[in-house]
């Protein structure tokens, strides 16, 4: 499908120029040294020669093959050469010219009407307003960027900014490490990172994708790509640009706390994409996932030639989830017969500061024939009585020989030098400090634990009964904010098959009483109104009402407390419910993201929720290990279980109160906003209540 771009058999540059000053001359420098095969052509009605090639008039006058154009003309002129292209039979294009919507509302007219021509002319277009791409292995080189290029490898890199990609190239090489495709997506105006992310993992020659992100353009299409592609290989991202939390001063729970950068990690994890927080971390990961094994568990070994970067190491592991291996004893025992008597036998295992090339050697080969380690860390400071690259000439063989991921704190600058480039030539990765080894070690055990995984499919339950949630929309009143009336949203939920306790609407002292009785004693009261959010801080509530007497007292003294209170609140009445006193409180809720769209919070509830903040997020349509994800993923979910003093509760009523939320979601596009705070989750197999719902509408 994207052959004409990432494989063209000919590629014509429209803007060729023989001014060694202009991007255009760049390109067609850049496209000649790189060595490409295919037939290579230069566009510009001036006529000449550039690199022994003639310039062409126009498209139309470029001989066969061609298959792709790079387009470094002014940006009003980029139209029309689109349009030429179509004519032309050429159906992929670069565009490498800025001054489009990154310029203001101008430039983003220009750039609509050069999407037009483009879909007019059956064109696919990257960019505008970026690098092009490069593939060192076919090889191609499409860019302007100045030489050398990178060298060979098995990281491709797909990036929004151009610049990044100038310093990627750079930094890359003197890091000792390659890249096998480079692609600039600049604008987006057409391809974006979601279409290019499948055919760039399909090149053969790419272990691992690397993204620079700083937005994504379709949320959706990006997770169901990603999913397709981090089945096979593994994806690393970093995402800038990440935004404060809160969407609405008046908005629910859930609307507060979920921010733009909770949705982005949400899509990570569903997409299955290893989320990176800077630059450096990203490439230390990408080089430990495509040059070592994965390993079959987190008990890792740490071998050093003195204590403190061995300390180091061992708290670097811990905070990153891994553990210490307990050695075999037929270890120590090996160990004991090759080291010092006042070595360290127990990990991390040091060796004492004479240790040279043999030592560890020796001492390393023990570790990986023992069972109980699943990788190793080995540090390296420049030795006292040998140097590091004997000692990393003894490793590399030993390293290459096994399945187990061994990485290299390799401690130093200059005196480590040519340890660093034997290490990087056997595609072994070595890191400056053992944090940065201990962070790799631990992607690489995500990267296992993530194959391991069996995705479920998101449930869908046959008892909704969606016509008549939409009924209940009809006619109903919301405020100015849009939300419903707590009744109704409700009777929403009900629909969906939440369980939702017993409850009457009442407007006077009488009416309370007879829905009370109608109930049953013990009660709950609450002030219905939309615009109340936080009804225990006006006291709009009223628990565990055991009589009539306390009832018409508890009615009086809630219409007094918010009048007072909140004289411009507009009472809608009062709800009555049972009292239910037992169990564990969490809260539930979902705001449609304007990019992936419903996004799931699931935590502490009820007062607790603001104060602990204890919340995580997934974004529908949830499967069944995805509800228990959002689950595990707060202490309010894990001491459902029980904890000291509290009993255990109904946690499979949870995971399908999620479930079912993840439905309605999906479902009703008119819901924008919806929040269960508190559900109550009741011992045992008592199930789950929804104590009360917030739901608030929009366009749909």
């Amino acid at each position: 499908m994207f052959e004409g771009l990432f494989s063209p058999r000919g590629v014509a540059v429209v803007g060729a120029s023989l001014n060694p000053t202009k991007l255009g001359y760049g390109v067609a420098r850049n496209l000649v040294v790189s060595g490409y095969p295919g037939a290579i052509h230069f566009v510009n009605p001036r006529g000449g020669r550039l690199f022994d090639r003639p310039l062409h008039h126009d498209l139309a006058s470029v001989p066969d093959p061609v298959d792709l154009a790079v387009i470094m003309i002014p940006a009003p002129a980029v139209p029309e050469v689109l349009t030429d292209c179509g004519k032309r039979g050429i159906h992929f294009a670069i565009v490498g010219a800025g001054g489009f919507r990154e310029t203001g509302e101008d430039g983003r007219m220009l750039e609509e009407r050069a999407l037009a021509a483009a879909r007019n002319a059956g064109v696919r277009v990257l960019g505008p307003n970026c690098i092009g791409y490069l593939d060192t292995h076919l090889p191609i080189d499409t860019s302007f960027l100045p030489l050398p290029g990178p060298i060979q490898g098995e990281i491709a890199f797909l990036s929004h900014s151009g610049a990044i990609c100038e310093a990627v190239i750079d930094w890359a090489r003197g890091q000792g490490f390659g890249l096998s495709r480079l692609v600039s997506l600049g604008n987006q105006m057409d391809l974006n990172e979601g279409e290019l992310l499948p055919p760039t993992a399909d090149d053969p020659n790419t272990r691992v994708v690397a993204m620079y992100l700083e937005g994504i353009g379709e949320g959706r299409n990006f997770i169901e790509q990603a999913r397709k592609v981090t089945g096979r290989i593994p994806v690393v991202a970093i995402k800038v640009g990440q935004s404060k939390a809160g969407r609405a001063a008046v908005a629910s729970h859930t609307g507060a706390m979920a921010g733009s950068d909770d949705a982005f990690d949400a899509a990570f994890r569903k997409a299955g994409v290893i989320r990176a927080r800077h630059s450096e971390e990203m490439f230390d990961w990408a080089r430990a996932l495509a040059w070592c094994p994965l390993p079959d568990g987190p008990e890792m070994a740490v071998l050093t030639n003195a204590g403190g970067p061995g300390a180091i190491a061992a708290d670097a592991l811990a905070a990153n989830g891994l553990r210490l291996a307990r050695l075999a004893p037929t270890s120590v025992e090996a160990l004991a017969g090759l080291l010092p008597e006042a070595a360290s036998l127990k990990n991390p295992i040091d060796m004492l500061a004479g240790a040279g090339p043999r030592e560890y050697a020796d001492c390393l080969r023990v570790l990986l024939e023992d069972e109980n380690v699943d990788g190793v860390i080995v540090i390296l400071p420049p030795p006292p009585v040998t140097t590091a690259a004997e000692v990393a000439g003894a490793l590399i063989p030993l390293i290459q020989s096994v399945q187990k991921p061994v990485v290299v704190a390799l401690m130093g600058e200059e005196l480590i030098a040519h340890a660093a480039r034997l290490f990087r030539g056997a595609r072994i990765p070595d890191y400056r400090f053992p944090e940065r080894a201990a962070s790799a070690l631990r992607v690489l055990h995500q990267r296992a634990l993530q194959l391991e995984q069996v995705q479920s499919d998101p449930v869908e339950f046959d008892d909704v009964r969606v016509e008549q949630a939409r009924a209940a929309f009809d006619g109903a009143g919301v405020d100015k904010h849009g939300f419903l009336l707590p009744s109704v949203s409700a009777e929403v939920a009900a629909c969906f098959g939440i369980p939702v306790p017993d409850q009457r609407r009442a407007t006077s002292e009488d009416e309370a009483c007879e829905a009370a009785l109608a109930i049953g004693f013990p009660v709950v009261m609450k002030v219905e109104a939309t615009e109340l959010v936080h009804k225990s801080d006006l006291g709009a509530l009223a628990l565990n009402l055991q009589s009539q007497e306390a009832v018409r007292a508890a009615y009086r003294g809630l219409v007094e407390r918010v009048a007072g209170a909140a004289p411009s609140l507009s009472m809608d009445g009062v709800i009555l419910q049972p009292y239910l006193a037992e169990g564990q409180e969490v809260i539930l809720g979902f705001v449609r993201d304007e990019q992936f769209g419903p996004l799931v919070m699931f935590g502490a509830g009820g007062v607790e929720v603001e104060a602990l903040q204890d919340v995580a997020f997934e974004l529908t349509p949830l499967a069944p290990s995805e509800a228990e994800r959002l689950i595990e993923g707060t202490w309010a979910g894990r001491r459902l279980r029980g904890f000291r003093g509290l009993t255990a509760v109904d946690r499979e009523a949870v995971v399908e109160t999620i479930l079912r939320m993840s439905q309605l979601a999906e479902t009703l596009e008119v819901v924008d906003e919806l929040e269960i705070n508190p559900l109550r989750v009741m011992p045992g197999d008592g199930g789950a209540w929804a104590l009360d719902v917030r739901v608030r509408i929009g366009g749909g």
